[in-house]
């Protein structure tokens, strides 16, 4: 069972990002403020479910948070800065929009970049295991898979409806046989040993 805060009679944001190991398309990441006696059985990780019941989950989370934000980073800004600084900068983006102010900030992952004035704790798997955070990496996956579905129908040879940008063998293939968009991050090893790309 997910827990619904670190420290209870404290505002808490949890925050996640989607499609750090995509070889395609911007970072997300989203961060939640749930009311403490927020309880929905369904929410977990979003690895844990279905594509049905994220997006099912996405308007429940919406309504009832206290604040919610998704913060996105470019696959340009993905190359310059590296996709580490990139996923904590789409955190930083969600932190900022948020209409209200966390206390603390629970932080899926075991590193962060410290968001200024605001305290945070990072949870391995916390996805998994604190409430806020799992509603946060509903919304940054959900967010994500919507945008890289609007990239399939610019660029359907690379099956990004299925794959949302990951290495898989299809998408692979596809660099190889029509080299890459402007949506590719060209600092990824987007085919082994970069076989035949030029940028």
């Amino acid at each position: 069972m997910l827990l619904p805060y670190l420290q209870a009679n404290r505002i808490e944001a949890g925050c996640d990002e989607a499609g750090r190991g995509c070889l395609a398309g911007s970072v997300f990441a989203a961060a939640v403020i749930l009311p403490s006696d927020f309880y929905n059985e369904d929410l977990n990780d979003s690895k844990q479910l279905s594509e049905k019941k994220r997006y099912a989950l996405r308007p429940v989370i919406e309504k009832e948070a206290l604040a919610w934000a998704v913060g996105i980073v470019t696959p340009e800004e993905i190359d310059k800065i590296n996709i580490l600084k990139a996923s904590f900068l789409a955190m930083h983006r969600a932190i900022e929009q948020l209409k209200v102010k966390p206390e603390h900030l629970l932080i899926d992952g075991n590193r962060f970049t410290p968001y200024p004035g605001i305290s945070h704790t990072t949870i391995v798997k916390g996805d998994g295991k604190y409430l806020s955070i799992a509603a946060a990496s509903i919304l940054a996956k959900t967010y994500r898979d919507d945008y890289m579905n609007l990239l399939a129908e610019e660029y359907p040879a690379y099956h990004w409806k299925e794959n949302k940008g990951y290495p898989t063998k299809a998408h692979r293939e596809a660099i190889r046989a029509c080299g890459i968009t402007p949506y590719h991050r060209k600092t990824f090893t987007l085919l082994p040993k970069q076989l035949e790309l030029s940028f």
